[in-house]
């Protein structure tokens, strides 16, 4: 097997870091899609159209959240078969995770748009943006099925080695998405519904290429069309890594739809700008998850290999480092938050501002919270331990959930600001503590073994 993308060998914390660049930018990319919509809808349409697009936000991760959590997991046992060398079981499962993806996804998308009004009116979305909310939420869920393709292609050539190809796709679909946001929206003035409708080809553009290669021309993936029919116990061990992943991005959107709802009755002004702040902190704290997702890899890898000691050796270092990124991150969105956000309006709003400028504050001053989620949690998902994602999941809804429903009516819009904050430190203790365990047990596997395990 072609192992030369493997972090099996050389040094960790270089191999992690080259491995993370391509991965932090493909997240960018990634991000454009929902970043650019929203700049274009706030600037070509109204400050209303930006509301409407970001209180539909934690519905959207919610729904679509929740399908792309299970092909994470779906993508765990391929790593472990490449640390394995066991190229056949490597392929089998990749095959199996794409036919999951697709069907999964299509009736993902039949639930979603049953589900999507109610949830507006349910977090309280206000009467003068809901029909704009709905008409591109609704538009965006006929592309699940391709974003769940996209995604699993996308993580199986992460498990295999490979984060540079996604990049150069991922480039591709979000010129096309620029490109056709602006004529849809602005040459054509197809509103709200144009700038979604440019998302959706764009979910295709990306899936389309990151699928050709990963089936064409990845060396490491001989997949047969004879082995894209679903396995039943495949499909059931599979399910079983995705669901608690599913299940934490699950909780995750839950918390944030109650904290939307909150968001929602301060005003449409607060809204915008709650939604332009938050857009702006999941941009600067794309280095910080770009780590945690190649940290996965590098521990997928190596616990399929059975090096445990290359894995304790090393999670502490990069944990350090990830703290270290996201204490310049901090700076990073303290010094340049308020200016990104501008971007999203025409004209500016001393409301919206004041709403963005303090949530910017909140989050710069615990972003260190968020960084030892991402290393916590990717390491013990890379372990195949996917229970402590759902255990996660539960600790961020229930800071979420106390933020929203016991301080904010103490505290008013500064206590939604600390939300994000309370749900990390909340999750962050629960995946401390199982990794310690989990170290414990792989210490007294390494000193059996009498040292036969390298660095």
């Amino acid at each position: 097997m072609k192992k030369q993308n493997s972090m099996l060998t050389g040094s960790p914390i270089k191999s992690i870091i080259l491995f993370a660049l391509p991965i932090m930018f493909s997240s960018l990319l990634q991000y454009n899609y929902t970043l650019v919509d929203n700049i274009i809808v706030g600037r070509y349409i109204s400050t209303d159209a930006l509301a409407a697009a970001g209180s539909v936000g934690p519905i959207n991760s919610f729904i679509i959240g929740t399908a792309l959590g299970l092909t994470s997991g779906f993508s765990i046992p391929v790593a472990h078969a490449f640390g394995a060398g066991d190229k056949k079981k490597l392929s089998h499962y990749a095959a199996n995770s794409i036919s999951l993806a697709f069907l999964i996804g299509v009736v993902i998308v039949i639930i979603a748009h049953l589900l999507s009004d109610p949830l507006l009116r349910l977090i309280g979305t206000d009467e003068d943006i809901i029909h704009m909310s709905s008409a591109y939420i609704n538009i965006l869920y006929y592309g699940i099925p391709i974003q769940m393709l996209s995604n699993n292609f996308t993580a199986i050539s992460r498990a295999v080695g490979e984060s540079k190809k996604p990049l150069y796709f991922f480039s591709v679909s979000v010129v096309v998405n620029f490109v056709l946001d602006i004529l849809f929206v602005k040459e054509l003035q197809w509103g709200i519904e144009g700038a979604a409708l440019a998302t959706l080809i764009s979910y295709f553009t990306a899936c389309l290429l990151n699928g050709i290669y990963l089936l064409r021309f990845n060396k490491n993936v001989d997949i047969h069309l004879r082995e894209l029919r679903p396995h039943l116990h495949t499909s059931i061990h599979q399910i079983k890594l995705g669901i608690p992943v599913s299940l934490q991005f699950t909780m995750t959107a839950i918390g944030s739809m109650c904290l939307q709802s909150v968001v929602n009755s301060f005003g449409k002004a607060v809204v915008a700008g709650f939604t332009a702040a938050a857009r702006v902190e999941n941009l600067t704290n794309l280095p910080m998850s770009a780590l945690g997702v190649a940290t996965q890899t590098f521990v997928g890898q190596n616990y399929g290999s059975k090096n445990l000691q290359r894995i304790v050796s090393n999670v502490k270092k990069i944990f350090l480092l990830n703290v270290a990124i996201s204490v310049f991150m901090s700076l990073t969105l303290y010094s340049l938050g308020e200016p990104m956000v501008k971007l999203f309006m025409d004209e500016m709003n001393p409301e919206m501002m004041a709403a963005a400028k303090r949530y910017i504050l909140a989050i710069s001053q615990c972003y260190s919270g968020v960084a030892v989620l991402f290393v916590m949690r990717n390491t013990l998902q890379g372990l195949g331990f996917t229970y402590s994602n759902s255990i996660a999941g539960v600790g961020e809804f229930f800071g979420r959930l106390a933020v929203a429903f016991i301080l904010t009516p103490a505290l008013g819009f500064d206590a939604v600001c600390y939300a994000g904050p309370a749900a990390w430190i909340m999750a962050d203790i629960p995946l401390i503590v199982i990794y310690l365990i989990k170290e414990r047990q792989f210490k007294k596997e390494i000193a059996a073994s009498s040292g036969k395990i390298s660095v």
